[in-house]
């Protein structure tokens, strides 16, 4: 296999090069190989746990977000009574996230949302969620292809480096490379693709000292110290 590609990944109306297909693939499936366990850090039971979850993660390590919501689900586990949380009482127990008086504008404003118009329920539909205020593509994505089975990819921090790292795309558009990836990877690989970059970023793929010499992916990597991959 031919694992030399174009110096720029194809326009929206084109289809991608094949060569950039079969590398990406390639690429998912050692990843999946490496990461067998990926999957999402977040601990949720509903989808609005998760979206609220997500939400939180912004800025923030999982970890961390991890250990404030068993007491923020416990006082508030649902969009009904999220939507009825005192202010000061929701920037109290999510305080430690970071940015937590924007965090709980956005979780009290995209409760009330689900409230008035969704019956209280989450929505499966990226085309509802991101009308939900302070819920975005990349968020969105994270609900539907974890709660609801719907795949997505993911596009974070982890995701837009690697991508470009690994010459998958030449945007800095979350979106832009969200369609990128979406023609390089089959759709029923989506929601674990991204597990698995995001598992990559966070433990090999850093973003000031990635650990090539230890990559499992590097002969696959332009970016890669004696790189013989053309980005």
């Amino acid at each position: 296999m031919g694992l030399q590609t174009p110096l720029t990944v194809a326009s929206r109306d084109e289809p991608a090069p094949l060569a950039l297909v079969r590398r990406a693939r390639v690429i998912n499936r050692d990843l999946a190989r490496v990461y067998p366990d990926a999957r999402c850090e977040l601990d949720y039971s509903t989808p609005f746990q998760l979206l609220v979850a997500t939400v939180l993660s912004a800025q923030c390590t999982d970890v961390r977000v991890n250990q404030v919501t068993p007491e923020l689900f416990e006082r508030w586990p649902d969009a009904n009574s999220m939507a009825l949380a005192p202010v000061q009482d929701l920037e109290s127990v999510i305080r430690p996230t970071g940015f937590f008086h924007a965090k709980a504008a956005s979780i009290l404003a995209l409760s009330a949302d689900i409230v008035a118009r969704f019956h209280g329920e989450v929505p499966g539909r990226l085309a509802d969620l991101v009308t939900l205020r302070g819920v975005g593509r990349k968020t969105a994505n994270v609900v539907l292809g974890n709660a609801f089975d719907v795949p997505g990819i993911t596009v974070d921090t982890h995701m837009g480096r690697l991508a470009r790292r690994l010459g998958l795309t030449v945007n800095e558009d979350p979106e832009a490379v969200e369609r990128d990836l979406m023609r390089l990877i089959e759709p029923s690989e989506w929601t674990l693709w991204s597990h698995r970059i995001i598992f990559h970023g966070r433990r090999t793929c850093t973003s000031r000292s990635p650990r090539c010499g230890s990559c499992e992916i590097s002969r696959l990597c332009p970016s890669a110290p004696g790189a013989r991959v053309r980005s």
